[in-house]
Formats: C-alpha cells, sequence, structure tokens
C-alpha cells in the first residue's frame, strides 16, 4: 500500500477531531462559563469555516514534523543495523557485487506495485552496470506470498534465485501454490529438492529477520527501497530512482 494512502488516512482522523472540536471543549469548559464556551466554539468553528487554508497547513506542517522524525528513525537504524540490511550473506544478490551503488528491495510477489516496478528496475541495474541489488523477501499479502518467499529463498541452494523470482514477478496471474511449483519446474528447479529445502528452519528465519528489519525501518507496504542511505516507501517511476542513484553517487 502506498504511503499516501497511509498518510491520507491519518489526515482524515485528524480532521475529524478538528471538527468535533474536541481540545477547544474541553479547555474551554474549564476555563470559561458555559456562554462564554459556547462563544469560543462558535468563533473556532466560524473562523475555520471562513479560512479553510488553516487546517490545510496544520496538517501539512504536522506531516512535515512526522516525516522529518521517521527518517531521523530510519537513518540511525541504518547506521545500527548496516551490516543486517547491506551485508546478510543469506539475502540475494544481483547485479554488479561491487556496485557503487546499492538498492535494498522490500518486496512481495503478489504485490502489482512489486510487479510493476520490476522490469524497470531489472533493467535499470543492467544498464547501469555499477550497481548493487539487495533482495528482501517481504511476504505480507497471505500465505500465498509466504510460500512464495520461501520457494525463492530455497531456489537460492540451487542456484536458481534470480531465474524464480523474475518468473514470479513476470507471472500475470493470481499466484498460488501450485503456480509457484509450476514456474519453479518451468525455471529448471528440481522441484523435490526445492520442497525439502523450503521447510528448513533458516528459510523461515529469514523472512522473520525481514520482518523485523522492515519494522524497524517503518517499511509497512511494499515495495519499499533503501538506495544508499535514503528510504524510499512505495513505487516511483524509472526517472525518479535514477535521479536516487545519481544522488547517491555525487555524496
Amino acid at each position: 500500500m502506498p504511503a499516501m494512502m497511509r498518510r491520507l488516512a491519518q489526515r482524515v482522523g485528524l480532521v475529524a477531531i478538528l471538527a468535533l472540536g474536541g481540545a477547544v471543549a474541553g479547555v474551554a469548559d474549564d476555563a470559561l462559563t458555559p456562554p462564554q464556551a459556547e462563544a469560543v466554539k462558535k468563533l473556532v468553528h466560524d473562523y475555520l469555516l471562513e479560512h479553510p487554508e488553516v487546517i490545510v497547513d496544520s496538517l501539512k506542517a504536522a506531516d512535515e514534523r512526522q516525516q522529518a522524525g521517521n527518517q531521523a528513525e530510519q537513518q540511525k537504524v541504518i547506521t545500527e543495523r548496516h551490516a543486517e540490511l547491506f551485508d546478510d550473506p543469506a539475502s540475494p544478490v544481483l547485479g554488479n557485487p561491487k556496485g557503487s551503488v546499492t538498492i535494498v528491495e522490500f518486496f512481495d510477489f503478489r504485490c502489482p506495485y512489486c510487479k510493476g516496478m520490476a522490469k524497470d528496475l531489472r533493467d535499470l541495474v543492467q544498464t547501469d552496470g555499477n550497481i548493487r541489488l539487495i533482495y528482501k523477501d517481504f511476504p505480507i499479502l497471505g500465505p500465498a506470498s509466504h510460500f512464495a518467499s520461501k520457494a525463492a529463498l530455497a531456489a537460492q541452494k540451487q542456484g536458481k534465485y534470480a531465474d524464480l523470482h523474475d518468473a514470479l514477478m513476470s507471472f500475470k496471474g493470481q499466484i498460488n501454490n501450485d503456480v509457484v511449483l509450476d514456474l519453479a519446474k518451468r525455471a529448471g528447479l528440481d522441484v523435490a529438492q526445492l520442497q525439502k529445502d523450503m521447510d528448513s528452519p533458516d528459510i523461515e528465519a529469514q523472512i522473520r529477520k525481514n520482518y523485523d528489519l522492515a519494522g524497524a525501518l517503518k517499511i509497512t507496504g511494499t515495495p519499499g527501497f533503501i538506495i544508499g542511505d535514503s528510504v524510499v516507501d512505495g513505487a516511483m517511476p524509472l526517472d525518479k530512482m535514477k535521479e536516487l542513484v545519481a544522488a547517491q553517487r555525487k555524496s
């Protein structure tokens, strides 16, 4: 779910509170007589009707403060958990292992936004030639997503993570367990061995670690990206991703 939708929900809640006049009413009822309290409420009500931009500006300022606080926390997590994010040997790495810029993607195989960005991301890595891409399987859209991530991570043991990842991202229909195994077979995997490897405790542990990292970084939807030392929540156009990569190189 894009971050914009979550922020919109928060704003609707704030507007509802303002409309009810809860905070103003509480102060007025304690400090003023009933007629005075009613007069204050009416003044506030009338002023907000005449100047709705006050609410917009207030919400914008609150949103900016929240984003600044989130960014500070994210920077702290990136610093403190750098090795888990960028040097975990269990996380699949594509592109140039020694690339000058690292992109980390938290994704779900059933997320339409992840699927929509998959080709652009792959093309960027291939054409640039100097990007290190780390995949963090983050299955948040149900059991089928979880099964797909377990299969993809288990495919690493056969050297086929990228093949199965691309097959799953390119698939146009609904992903379920049978589809995952069929795509694995088409990608050249030994499916019987894959199913055994999927039950390995280290596969589930890797997914749980990704959940924990995403939570610490305040990534609650997919896709979520770390580009250098910047966290980007949600899908973005290819040009925007190129800009972020260029900015990291300059810095």
